[in-house]
């Protein structure tokens, strides 16, 4: 029986994908193990969407390879989005690699270990080939309270700075009863937050004509339990209608928690992006809400420095956040690969130019988490229990905040129980996380 050590990098639905394999590779005789020493095979699942990630990516396949000569590895597999990117050329530059494997392979994962060899240095089939996991499949959940939940594959957009469509195929809904099936499983399994993913959420459903659209899927997954969080990400403003705020605000497990990301405000440089919309069709976007959901939060990204960008496209940017006030903001440094149309666009942003916009972007939009943290303080809020830190001292979050990519509430308390919800009273608000005594 094989020992496997898997890593994996980039964003949620990359760790959808960790914990599927995770859960084949089981099933398929190998052993799972937490440290690379001990490891016949290390599995790098990667991300290479912007060239930060694909960094990341290389460095820590370097840092791997090591162990085939000091530790006890005989495979190294590289798996995702940095093999579909680059392709074979990569199994070149990279010779301490055995096989590379595209994302349209990660179901195969199985068959793949049985007997490595026979695949050659790449397997890369088209990613429209990927299927969802079957009815009752199970998954490796980390942490076991929490669970992402994949409802959709790919992405169907033109957005000229990005790869995902070439990495993930073509925008495909996963069927709506194999997604309440797996819900229903993980809620029994004690699962207390479902968070909803995809390239794009607010998409689902819109390529099968005879399923429900997102907020159908919402108000499906709320009637599974009143102990539950219900949260999505990565909704697109053009795809948010008036059915699914609607639902949000009608649900009390639904958490009023709106992840737009709308990657810039300036017509102009939306336009540059292939995005569709207008600063003033977003502005309406985000008062439409908050008329019906006065109490929603707001996280956004946003991308400085894009190709033609210029300080009067920028100061339009600033001018929304601070009007907007997002509780939540990802600021992200244009990053140019030669694959992206944006590559082929003029007026490429100085490299020194983008990053004092992007640090002008982070300091404002700081002093607005830090305002709006403050208007928290002296209210009470639940938070689920994520960690115990030292005695009487335990990391949670609200409902305002998203894991791994928003702040994070430190509760004071005592025998508090992980993976459960807590009732504080919020006494200390800093730029992005809270704190606050259990009640």
């Amino acid at each position: 029986m094989k020992k496997i050590y898997l890593i994996s990098l980039g964003c949620a639905r990359n760790l959808v994908d960790s914990e599927m394999m995770s859960s084949r590779i089981t099933a398929s005789g190998g052993v799972m193990c937490d440290n690379p020493d001990e490891a016949d095979v290390i599995l790098i699942n990667t991300c290479g969407f912007i060239e930060a990630a694909a960094d990341e990516s290389i460095q820590t396949i370097l840092d791997m390879a090591r162990y085939k000569t000091d530790g006890n590895c005989r495979l190294l597999i590289v798996a995702g989005c940095l093999p579909e990117r680059f392709g074979t050329e990569i199994a070149s530059e990279l010779p301490e690699v055995d096989l590379f494997i595209g994302t349209g392979a990660l179901e195969k994962i199985g068959h793949i270990l049985k007997a490595p060899r026979q695949y050659g240095s790449c397997l890369l089939p088209d990613p429209n080939s990927a299927g969802f996991q079957k009815v009752g499949a199970t998954r490796t959940l980390t942490p076991p309270h929490m669970s992402y939940l994949k409802i959709a594959e790919g992405c169907s957009k033109h957005c000229t700075y990005c790869i995902i469509p070439k990495l993930r195929g073509r925008h495909r809904s996963r069927p709506f009863h194999d997604i309440v099936s797996e819900a229903r499983r993980l809620v029994a399994g004690g699962v207390k937050e479902l968070v909803l993913v995809a390239q794009d959420t607010t998409a689902y459903g819109q390529d099968v004509p005879t399923a429900g659209g997102l907020d159908s899927l919402l108000e499906a997954l709320s009637d599974l339990s009143d102990r539950l969080w219900i949260r999505f990400m990565y909704g697109y403003p053009e795809n948010i209608n008036p059915a699914i705020i609607r639902t949000v605000a009608d649900h009390a497990n639904i958490c009023p928690y709106f992840d737009i990301p709308i990657q810039h405000a300036s017509d102009c440089v939306l336009k540059r992006m292939g995005r569709p919309g207008t600063e003033d069709d977003l502005y309406r976007l985000f008062d439409s809400i908050r008329a019906v959901v006065p109490d929603a939060a707001f996280r956004t990204t946003v991308i400085v420095g894009f190709p033609g960008e210029t300080d009067a496209d920028f100061s339009r940017l600033l001018k929304f956040i601070e009007r907007v006030r997002f509780d939540q903001l990802g600021g992200f440094l244009y990053s140019d690969f030669d694959d992206l149309p944006s590559h082929r666009l003029p007026d490429h942003v100085p490299p020194a130019v983008a990053k004092e916009r992007y640090d002008a972007l982070m300091a404002v939009q700081q002093a607005v988490s830090l305002s709006i943290n403050t208007g928290h303080v002296g209210r009470r809020a639940d938070v689920l229990i994520e960690e115990k830190v030292e005695p009487g001292l335990y990391v949670g979050r609200t409902r305002f905040q998203a894991p791994e990519v928003d702040g994070m509430t430190y509760v004071r308390g005592r025998n508090l129980v992980v993976g459960d919800f807590a009732g504080i009273k919020i006494t200390d608000a800093f730029e992005y996380d809270l704190s606050g005594d259990a009640q």
